[in-house]
């Protein structure tokens, strides 16, 4: 009787693993328990250090050429969110070790914190094409995974970062943006022909349902509906929105009603005087910009949830 090898084939991954990450002092160990775990399930680690220089678009080019086809991610959103623009358009597969500060991402594709239960989803777990979100400003493509925002949060975003990361002496730069940004006349072109015009301080375009500290702002599967979730704060002051930033929203602290939720597959956002506008926390400049899903763009290993279908 002729015996069947049911034993996985050995596979080689891309590791790109962000040090600067969650507690800093934690990472030689995380690395570590990373490495081990892949190890254990026939994955093949080749680690990659981000450093500040680090060039992801290079890395994840040179990989892909080397007949890598996954690549995982060990970090938090905003690493995640670099590795998605360099492996937007093709056709290599996305996975997540979540040690960040607020693993939106990871928590809205059913990843946990937990390295172990985290790397075992890269082998068990299911492929998944998910959404992604696409900014165009001052002629200027950018993919983003988990948040666009226009206005006030924009503007206050550099300050706010490094405050969360410890850098205390920032909260001047913050208080006083805050203090002094004024409001602008901001113009919605929804793609229902609906027009929203109101005098404001942001709006919020979001691909997840988690956003802020784990704030849900869509459905479970939000990440491929086809559809861009819309928050527009129109009747807000820079008080009420700064409370949001702070505390973030949760059972003893409801959303505010005068929030206006759309849902868009398209949509054109001008405002007067220009405000600024971030995709994934990197800065795109100021002015006009148009927003659109881009469906099924990219393959992401994920975990089992209600919302997931199979792909």
């Amino acid at each position: 009787m002729k015996t069947v090898n049911t034993k996985p084939q050995p596979q080689r991954v891309k590791l790109i693993f962000n040090p600067g990450s969650g507690a800093n002092d934690e990472s030689p160990l995380q690395i570590m328990t990373v490495v081990k775990e892949m190890q254990a399930r026939q994955l093949i680690p080749e680690l990659y250090l981000i450093e500040p220089d680090s060039n992801l678009q290079e890395v994840v080019d040179e990989a892909i050429a080397q007949g890598i086809e996954l690549f995982v991610v060990c970090g938090g959103d905003g690493t995640v969110s670099s590795v998605t623009k360099a492996l937007y358009g093709s056709v290599a597969t996305l996975g997540i070790v979540p040690t960040g500060t607020r693993n939106n991402i990871a928590l809205s594709l059913g990843i946990p914190t937990d390295i172990a239960a985290a790397v075992a989803i890269l082998s068990a777990g299911q492929r998944l094409k998910i959404d992604l979100g696409l900014v165009i400003c001052n002629g200027v493509s950018t993919p983003f995974i988990e948040l666009c925002s226009v206005g006030l949060f924009s503007t206050l975003f550099p300050a706010g970062d490094d405050i969360q990361h410890g850098n205390i002496t920032r909260i001047g730069d913050f208080l006083g943006i805050l203090t002094t940004a004024p409001p602008s006349d901001i113009h919605l072109f929804l793609d229902d022909n609906q027009e929203i015009s109101e005098l404001g301080h942001a709006a919020l375009i979001s691909n997840m349902p988690y956003i802020g500290r784990n704030y849900q702002v869509g459905a479970p599967d939000a990440y491929h509906d086809g559809l861009l979730d819309v928050m527009f704060f129109a009747d807000l002051s820079k008080l009420d929105l700064i409370n949001y930033i702070l505390t973030g929203v949760g059972t003893a602290n409801p959303e505010d009603p005068r929030i206006l939720h759309y849902q868009v597959r398209e949509m054109v956002i001008d405002t007067e005087p220009a405000m600024a506008v971030m995709a994934d926390g990197i800065s795109l400049g100021e002015g006009s910009v148009r927003i659109k899903v881009q469906p099924q763009a990219l393959s992401v290993m994920v975990g089992a949830t209600a919302s997931h279908e199979e792909q």
